[in-house]
């Protein structure tokens, strides 16, 4: 027997399952899989849903976009060359897809290690001990130098150490992402912070210079940025600079009269961090253009993400 002012569950309203807006349709869901899938069939089947979807506008959005002409803009933290994928985004430059890179400072690092020695990435918890980390005589010699004397030059980092690695005796210079853009006449342009990097505790370090071609890639990023419209930009693996650098140079070309409205960002690293979420993924793309976050490791996310491009073009 019901008590006074207790529930009667028997009013409870209901109504039917039919007419209730739902936010999956069997249409939505995956379709099995085969081994003889190609990747376009696999991403084709993959289900119209959360991150999925998202994958697969991404796609879209950069193949749409070098199909018009619209640049694809990859910006990245050091780690996505650590875990190997120098070769997939070189291939990606030579076949039309990456239009213009931008790095950190401790890409050029490893970039030029794995270019002049064919291996990088020390052991820091290790060598922290005896003060030996980041010591290594011949990466700060000719990175600090290229700096300095691309400065002299008027040129920025990216280009400085671009030319030294396709100019001079590096065994392999194939693997360079650097000597890559000077080759195919993609712009690189490097951003650092000054004592981010293991090239700065070195005695070849000039502050001035390094402080020159830093804005000298800034004012050369800002000019990429300012042509974005219907275009693609990926913030892969960097949490603070690049998100930074990025909205500075956006704000800077609406600025001085660009129109930068119509565009894709997309962030992409394995936890999805303050500053990329606000800075490139939400702020920008408040009223105008579209933003997404993909969360995975870079060795996995990336060479799907490339295989799902070309296929796309090929389609």
């Amino acid at each position: 027997m019901k008590k006074e002012g207790e529930l009667d569950f028997r009013k409870v309203r209901t109504y039917s399952i039919r007419e209730r807006p739902s936010k999956v349709s069997r249409e939505d869901v995956i379709r099995p899989l085969s081994a003889t899938l190609r990747v376009s069939e696999l991403i084709d089947r993959l289900p119209n849903i959360l991150a999925a979807r998202d994958f697969k506008e991404i796609i879209a959005a950069v193949v749409a976009a070098r199909r018009g002409g619209r640049p694809v803009i990859f910006a990245l933290g050091a780690h996505v060359i650590k875990v190997g994928l120098g070769p997939l985004l070189i291939d990606l430059m030579e076949r039309g897809v990456i239009t213009s890179l931008a790095l950190n400072g401790a890409g050029i690092v490893h970039d030029f290690e794995l270019a002049l020695v064919g291996q990088t990435s020390e052991d820091v918890a290790a060598e922290l001990e005896d003060g030996t980390f980041g010591m290594a005589e011949e990466t700060a010699l000719f990175l600090n130098g290229a700096v300095s004397t691309g400065a002299q030059k008027g040129v920025g980092i990216g280009e400085a150490v671009g030319r030294l690695i396709a100019e001079g005796d590096f065994p392999y210079r194939g693997s360079s992402l650097l000597a890559a853009g000077i080759r195919l006449g993609l712009p690189i342009t490097v951003h650092v912070a000054l004592g981010t990097d293991i090239i700065h505790m070195h005695p070849s370090a000039d502050g001035e210079a390094i402080g020159k071609g830093g804005l000298i890639d800034f004012q050369r990023f800002t000019q990429g940025i300012s042509g974005l419209e219907r275009g693609v930009y990926f913030n892969i693996g960097s949490a603070v600079l690049l998100p930074e650098v990025f909205l500075k140079a956006l704000t800077v070309a609406r600025n001085l009269g660009a129109t930068v409205r119509d565009f894709t960002v997309v962030n992409m690293d394995f936890i999805q961090h303050y500053r990329p979420l606000t800075n490139v993924v939400r702020r920008p793309t408040q009223k105008f253009g579209k933003g997404y976050s993909l969360t995975g490791h870079h060795e996995i996310m990336l060479p799907l993400l490339a295989a799902g491009i070309l296929a796309a073009m090929e389609k």
